[in-house]
């Protein structure tokens, strides 16, 4: 599709350096002179083909791991007026995130935040010889009975955010504020949010020109372009 474009290669470089500098769309639209609806053709083509990559490159994840679960969306369902915990009582969506030490991060949407669900992924994704970190949100019991034996925990309900010697998830926890802080240039994203996700994974403590020279080998090696 890159050599099919019917726009020049200097254009799409240029539209290229305004995506991994996070410029939403209409301002890219409006600095380079481009029409809108061509700029949110080429921004969704390089949304898909980051997507299929990140999901190609997470496999079975060795080491040191920090999980957590974080929510998106709508505060509150009217009308609720119960205690709110992990997202009862609330419209927004759970997602599942992963974040390897030194490494990349890895994020599901998930349909609740229970057990079966969480340990259901962290089976799928995480060695059992790795270290795990969690809080004590009750999904994460028993993972030391199912063969995560290197399990340690922080209290947050107890203000506990670090017991020190590297037991805490400060690292996926940076990321959902990071992520939360990127979607609401785009006022929370409604639609699309799963590739909006896999995006930010992508991004997550990148230099643009990082982002850059990673952007045009995956648009190269996409089988759709």
């Amino acid at each position: 599709m890159l050599d099919t474009a019917k726009i020049s290669e200097y254009k799409i470089k240029k539209i290229i350096t305004h995506f991994c500098l996070d410029i939403t769309a209409d301002r890219t639209a409006y600095l380079l002179g481009i029409n809108r609806n061509t700029i949110n053709h080429w921004y969704k083509i390089f949304r898909l083909a980051v997507y299929a990559w990140q999901m190609k490159e997470c496999k079975k994840i060795f080491g040191e791991a920090e999980v957590d679960e974080s929510y998106f969306g709508a505060k509150r369902k009217r009308g609720y007026r119960g205690k709110l915990k992990r997202g009862r009582g609330t419209q927004k969506q759970p997602a599942f995130g992963l974040f390897k030490r030194n490494g990349r991060v890895y994020t599901e949407i998930i349909p609740n935040c229970t057990k079966a669900v969480l340990q259901g992924i962290i089976k799928g994704k995480v060695d059992p010889s790795m270290v795990i970190y969690s809080d004590k949100w009750r999904g994460y019991d028993g993972l030391v009975d199912v063969g995560y034996d290197k399990h340690f925990r922080v209290n947050h309900g107890d203000n506990e955010f670090s017991k020190g010697n590297g037991v805490h998830i400060n690292g996926i926890e940076n990321f959902w504020s990071f992520t939360k802080r990127r979607l609401t240039k785009f006022n929370g994203v409604k639609k699309n949010f799963e590739l909006h996700l896999k995006e930010s994974e992508w991004r997550y403590d990148k230099d643009p020109k990082v982002l850059e020279k990673e952007l045009w080998i995956i648009l190269k090696g996409h089988s759709k372009l």
